[in-house]
């Protein structure tokens, strides 16, 4: 028997205090974006890992909770998993401890494995996308978008290389893995560092957009999208150019969605 899907808070301060309790704790998965943001990660990783020389970094956290009125919780939880990277990751042994991290049952912890992947020194982009990809297709949407926020910079400083690995899974039969290849790439994306190079040349993101330009999937189009709105900011005409080609070659409701969604922040041009 399936247990029904959680509905969470829509806001932090509706979060009801047993919930916030579990979700501290570790023992519960979010089930909104605003359940996300009202987890004391301090709290989380104490829990988690009471026994892991975490200290200092936690006293770093602690300090910059007072420094600054908001301490996002992406950015408490670069500052945990760059700790967490020192002593655990998927290649270090005892591999219990990350065995726990990649598959525990709280979707921020399994945030923190994907930017622990992402913050390993010697692996090679090939390396990190591989260890990634459970975590790229995990049920939870917060584990998703930390999965591609911890190899961004890593994929800016290799962007054709990193084209050509992700190529792969932009045909990959889970459209979660299509989302990604998609997502990862976006020129300017959200919560991320903005890529020039695509900013500039985005036709260098075809190989990964042309296979989802008549997607079944409305998480990918929706990606598709966003992908070129990004793009039509410095070149609207290239855009444009994409869109009426994929208008010919697959005339479709899925295309024309994303044809839609792509153009939706350009003027539209006078008749005649």
């Amino acid at each position: 028997m399936t247990t029904p899907r959680r509905t969470g808070a829509v806001r932090i301060a509706d979060v009801p205090p047993d919930i916030l309790a579990a979700l501290n704790a570790g023992e519960l998965e979010t089930a909104t974006l605003a359940e996300c943001l009202a987890i004391d990660q301090m709290q989380l990783v104490r829990h988690v890992f009471p026994t892991l020389q975490l200290e200092r970094r936690i006293a770093a956290l602690e300090s910059e909770l007072q420094q600054h009125s908001k301490l996002t919780a992406m950015r408490a939880t670069r500052i945990i998993a760059a700790d967490l990277a020192s002593v655990v990751s998927p290649d270090r042994r005892p591999r219990s401890t990350w065995t726990r991290l990649r598959g525990h049952p709280s979707d921020t912890v399994r945030g923190w494995a994907a930017f622990v992947i992402g913050l390993q020194p010697d692996w090679s982009l090939a390396d990190r996308l591989a260890a990634l990809q459970p975590l790229a297709a995990d049920p939870h949407f917060g584990v998703r978008e930390a999965a591609w926020l911890a190899v961004r910079d890593s994929i800016l400083a290799e962007i054709e290389y990193a084209i050509s690995r992700l190529t792969p899974w932009a045909g990959a039969a889970d459209p979660l893995l299509r989302r990604f290849a998609s997502e990862a790439t976006r020129p300017r994306g959200v919560w991320c560092a903005h890529s020039d190079r695509l900013k500039a040349e985005p036709e260098l993101g075809l190989p990964i957009l042309e296979p989802l330009k008549n997607d079944d999937a409305k998480y990918v189009r929706d990606s598709v999208g966003n992908w070129l709105n990004d793009a039509a900011k410095s070149r609207p005409d290239w855009v444009r150019e994409i869109c009426a080609r994929w208008s010919v070659e697959s005339p479709t409701k899925a295309t024309a969605e994303i044809a839609k969604r792509a153009q939706r922040s350009l003027p539209t041009r006078p008749v005649g």
